[in-house]
C-alpha cells in the first residue's frame, strides 16, 4: 500500500485515525497494540506470506535486546558483544538471503563457469530499511541510547510503525525510544503533520511522477535518444528521484506527527549543495548517519592516517552502494562516490575555491558528478550505464536534438521549473514570512494546502502511472 494510493488516503488512513483518537483516546498501551496491528496489516497489503519475514526479524530481535540488557546488569562485556554479533549476523542474514543471494550465485556462476539452479527470490517490500532499524534497536540498548523494550509488542510497534515502513526514514531507536510509552499528542503537531503530508504527496504526485515520464521516454530509448534527450532526461530522473523519495520521507514525518512521533529529518535541500561531502549530508541523512553512527565512526573515523581513513570510506560506501540493490551499477555508483569523498577529504577540494565564482563553481562540479551518479543509478546494466553516458557526451554519433527531445521539453518544462524552484530553500522562506498572529495568510496558507491536496488526489484519481523508486530497498 502506497502513501500515494486512493485506498491508503480514502480509507486506511481515517480508519485508523478515527479508531486511535476515538474509540483508543484514553488508552496508550491499547493504542500502541492497535498502530502495531494496523501496521503489520498496512506491510501484508501487498504480499502477506512477507508479514512472516517482518515477524521474525522482531522476534530475533526482541530476544536480542534482551540479553543485551541482561548481560549489561551483570557487567559482561563480552556476552553483550556476542548478543550484538549475533543480531547483525541473523539480520545481515536475512537481507542477503532476500536480496543478494540470486545476485551472488550468478557471479558464482559465472566465475566458476559451470550451470547451477539459481532460485528466484522475490524482495519484501522495504526489507533494507526495517532490517536497519531492527538492528538499530539492539545496537543503542548495547549503546546505552535507549531502554530495552521487554514488551515484544512495543518492539513490533518500533520496527513495524507505518509511517516509516517500506521507505524510511530510517528511525533509529534512540530517536523514539521514550515516545513509544511516553509520546504527547497535540493538536499543533496533528496539523503541522497532516500539512507535511499534503505537501509529501504533492512532490511526489505532482512533480515526481509528472517528471518520470520523460525520464523513462529517454531511458527507454538508448539506441535512439538524441544528446539533448539524454540530458534531459538525466535531469527529470534528477529530480524525480529527490521528490518521489523527499516527499516520501514528508509524508512519512507528517503521519509520525500525527500520531505523536517525532522522526528526524532525511532531506535538506541537497541539490544546493557545493562539494559530495556537504551533498551527502543534506541527502538521504538517516541512511548516510547510520553508516557514519555504526560503521564509520566503529572504524576509526577520519581520525587515523590516511590509508586506514580510505580504508575506512570505501567500507562505508561500497554498503551503501549494495545497501540499495544488488547489481553491478549500485555497486559502481558507491565506489563513484567514494573516489570522489576521498578525493575532497584528502585534498580539501572544493572547499579552496573562494568567492562567488568559486560558489557557483563548486555547485556545478557536485550537481554534474550527481546528475552521472543518478545515470548509473537508474541504469539497468552497466552497459546501459555506459550506452547512455557515451549518449550525452556525443560519443555515439546520436543526433543533438531531434523532435522527441522538443516534444519532451515542451511537455515537462512547467512540471521541470516547479521542481526546480522548490528544490531550492523557497518554502522555507515563504513559511518563514507568515506571521502565526496574521489571519489573513494563515487563511490564505490554508486555502493553498487544501488547493494543494485537491490537485493531487485528482491527479491519483485520473492517473494510473504512480511509480515508486524506493518501494524495493
Amino acid at each position: 500500500m502506497l502513501f500515494s494510493s486512493t485506498i491508503f488516503i480514502y480509507l486506511f488512513l481515517p480508519v485508523v485515525l478515527v479508531i486511535y483518537y476515538g474509540f483508543l483516546r484514553k488508552n496508550r498501551k491499547l493504542q500502541n497494540y492497535f498502530l502495531t496491528l494496523a501496521s503489520l496489516f498496512f506491510y501484508a497489503w501487498g504480499e502477506p506470506k512477507f508479514v512472516l519475514v517482518m515477524m521474525l526479524s522482531i522476534l530475533v530481535n526482541w530476544l536480542m535486546g534482551l540479553m543485551v540488557a541482561h548481560h549489561k546488569s551483570k557487567k559482561n562485556l563480552v556476552m553483550e558483544k556476542v548478543a550484538v554479533t549475533i543480531t547483525v549476523v541473523v539480520n545481515l542474514s536475512i537481507l542477503f538471503v532476500f536480496k543478494y543471494l540470486t545476485f551472488t550465485a550468478n557471479i558464482i556462476q559465472q566465475v566458476l563457469g559451470f550451470s547451477m539452479s539459481i532460485p528466484q527470490i522475490a524482495l519484501p517490500i522495504g526489507i533494507s530499511f526495517f532490517t536497519f532499524q531492527a538492528m538499530s534497536y539492539v545496537l543503542d540498548v548495547y549503546r546505552g541510547k535507549g531502554l530495552v523494550q521487554r514488551n515484544i509488542l512495543n518492539v513490533a510497534l518500533y520496527i513495524s510503525l507505518f509511517p516509516q515502513l517500506i521507505a524510511g526514514p530510517i528511525v533509529r531507536y534512540e530517536t523514539i525510544a521514550e515516545e513509544i510509552e511516553n509520546r504527547k499528542e497535540t493538536w499543533d503537531d496533528f496539523l503541522d503533520g497532516f500539512t507535511r503530508f499534503i505537501l509529501g504527496l504533492c512532490k511526489k504526485v505532482l512533480i515526481s511522477n509528472s517528471l518520470s515520464v520523460f525520464a523513462d521516454n529517454a531511458f527507454f530509448s538508448l539506441d535512439t535518444v538524441s544528446v539533448a534527450g539524454s540530458w534531459l532526461g538525466a535531469l527529470c530522473y534528477t529530480f524525480q528521484i529527490f521528490f518521489d523519495f523527499s516527499g516520501y520521507s514528508d509524508m512519512a514525518i507528517g503521519l509520525g506527527k500525527m500520531f505523536g512521533f517525532h522522526f528526524l529529518e532525511n532531506f535538506d535541500y541537497p541539490y544546493i549543495s557545493r562539494s559530495i561531502t556537504e551533498f551527502w549530508r543534506r541527502w538521504h541523512i538517516s541512511l548516510g548517519s547510520f553508516f557514519r553512527d555504526y560503521v564509520y565512526f566503529p572504524l576509526g573515523g577520519s581520525r587515523v592516517n590516511k590509508p586506514c581513513l580510505i580504508r575506512n570510506l570505501f567500507v562505508v560506501w561500497f554498503l551503501t552502494g549494495i545497501w540499495h540493490g544488488a547489481n553491478w551499477t549500485f555497486l559502481l555508483w558507491g565506489i563513484m562516490y567514494f573516489v570522489l569523498l576521498t578525493v575532497e577529504k584528502l585534498t580539501n577540494f572544493p572547499r579552496t575555491q573562494p568567492g562567488k565564482i568559486g560558489s557557483v563553481a563548486r555547485w556545478a562540479y557536485t550537481m554534474f558528478f550527481v546528475v552521472l551518479g543518478w545515470v548509473i543509478f537508474r541504469a539497468d546494466s552497466l552497459s546501459d550505464a555506459f550506452s547512455y553516458m557515451a549518449t550525452m557526451f556525443a560519443v555515439n554519433r546520436h543526433p543533438f536534438a531531434d523532435t522527441a527531445f522538443l516534444t519532451d521539453l515542451r511537455h515537462c518544462l512547467v512540471p521541470l521549473c516547479f521542481a526546480v524552484i522548490f528544490s531550492m530553500p523557497v518554502g522555507k522562506w515563504l513559511r518563514s514570512k507568515i506571521r502565526k498572529d496574521n489571519p489573513v495568510l494563515n487563511i490564505a496558507y490554508a486555502l493553498v494546502i487544501v488547493l494543494l491536496f485537491i490537485l493531487a488526489v485528482s491527479s491519483i484519481v485520473s492517473s494510473g502511472h504512480n511509480p515508486f523508486i524506493y518501494f524495493n530497498f
